[in-house]
């Protein structure tokens, strides 16, 4: 397993909660739910049962049928699974619990007997079906779990000491040097390459061969295209998926779903849009109306961006017009030397980062007056009591038109300026100028 950071969260729930609540640990499908929940059970109780819904038997599922006898219910799992259970020291993982909601809704009776932990995993678990006629608990605490951020995939490569030595270098508002900056835009774009999704990382480190990353990236995608059927048979969350790529290269000021199913209103389609944001395989930035702090207050749902959940797979949606994404187009990215303007690839992974790093995201339109032009800001950060604009760029060229004239409408309410492009650290102003690779610091 690689390392995660969701695993220390797990041990503070573990601590903190002392059976007193179930987690659930919900994410996008392929993201490493299962993986780190059976490491953690491993690792930090003296046994375990891992009850996986989307393969176990008859005999297990008819034990959810009646809770009222608890000890009958642990004999039984006990002996199915030929694994002792120790009161306080052992914990019962629902792994997939999506599948087999009875079992979600005996939670609640579980954690007030209080004899075990108990740990879920699952994916969809918002869709209509799957919670329909059952009483979700109120003893369920949720956790997200997200494809493995820059910090944690460069661990999967072996490397501890970069992030610390950068976090340094942004709190001190200090350059990495040029040729430092190089090296690490280079390994920022690679991880932009193979993604966050354990899978695709493992695929590189093994064979350090593009095209089969790009094989289980597809593989990965057509999982997401099956899910998108369990709640959309018509086919439309699909198209509106595989369309994001295309979306963010229009510059577009919103995701117009009008260009993607004709004759379809944004409002008709807001179930399954909202099914699709339930799934974790998109992120959505909302249009902020007011920005100020509370930026939810003036969220517009119906004015919105659509982002993929992991970069890597953006790449490979980019090329899903060919049987496989070549390795030369890896390679002229890697090395930045793809012709196309690929400012919504960055766009991408920087939303990715301030998603992982637990932040909701907005952006902002505005026309100005004075020049008579509309103007955008990229994402919106709340920091105390003020607003962060972030402007993303994909060349060298530290102009910041929008975030000025944002600045000249908001400055009372503005913490700090930011632009991310690739680049080295640097003051323009009052604006800081922050290198990709260091997005996950704002």
């Amino acid at each position: 397993m690689f390392k995660r950071k969701i695993y220390d969260k797990l041990v503070e729930w573990k601590n903190e909660s002392d059976g007193k609540t179930a987690l659930m640990i919900e994410g996008a499908r392929r993201v490493g739910k299962s993986t780190v929940a059976e490491t953690f059970a491993k690792q930090e109780y003296e046994s375990y049962i891992l009850i996986d819904f989307s393969s176990t038997s008859k005999a297990v599922k008819d034990l959810f049928g009646d809770m009222t006898d608890l000890n009958y219910f642990f004999l039984q799992l006990q002996l199915l699974f030929r694994v002792d259970l120790e009161e306080r020291r052992s914990l019962i993982i629902f792994d997939e619990v999506q599948l087999f909601p009875p079992a979600r809704q005996a939670i609640k009776h579980l954690v007030k007997d209080r004899r075990y932990d108990y740990l879920e995993t699952g994916s969809l678990i918002s869709i209509k079906r799957n919670v329909k006629d059952i009483l979700i608990p109120s003893e369920e605490r949720k956790v997200s779990m997200y494809p493995m951020d820059y910090e944690e995939f460069l661990w999967a490569i072996g490397d501890s000491t970069t992030t610390p030595l950068i976090r340094k270098c942004f709190e001190a508002r200090q350059p990495v040097g040029e040729q430092l900056n190089r090296k690490l835009l280079r390994d920022f774009r690679l991880y932009m390459l193979v993604g966050g999704m354990p899978q695709a990382v493992s695929e590189y480190i093994e064979t350090n061969n593009f095209r089969k990353v790009d094989m289980v990236k597809r593989d990965i995608l057509a999982l997401y295209e099956e899910d998108f059927r369990k709640f959309d048979p018509s086919g439309r969350a699909s198209m509106l998926f595989d369309a994001i790529p295309a979306m963010l290269a229009k510059n577009a000021s919103r995701y117009q779903t009008s260009g993607v199913l004709k004759k379809s209103r944004t409002n008709k389609l807001s179930d399954i849009i909202a099914e699709m944001e339930n799934s974790k395989t998109i992120l959505i930035s909302y249009h902020a109306d007011d920005p100020n702090v509370g930026l939810s207050v003036t969220e517009n749902l119906s004015v919105f961006k659509m982002f993929i959940c992991d970069t890597g797979l953006f790449v490979t949606l980019m090329f899903k017009d060919r049987d496989f994404t070549e390795n030369i187009i890896y390679e002229k990215l890697l090395s930045d030397k793809l012709s196309a303007n690929l400012g919504y690839l960055y766009e991408n992974a920087v939303a990715q980062t301030l998603a992982a790093n637990g932040n909701k995201l907005f952006y902002y339109t505005f026309f100005n007056e004075s020049s008579r032009h509309n103007y955008e800001i990229d994402f919106l950060l709340t920091r105390k009591n003020k607003i962060c604009p972030i402007e993303v760029k994909s060349s060298g060229y530290k102009a910041h038109v929008s975030m000025d004239k944002f600045f000249e409408k908001y400055s009372s309410r503005v913490l700090q300026k930011y632009l991310v492009y690739p680049k080295d650290l640097a003051k323009d102003a009052d604006t800081l100028c922050v290198p990709i690779y260091m997005t996950q610091f704002l």
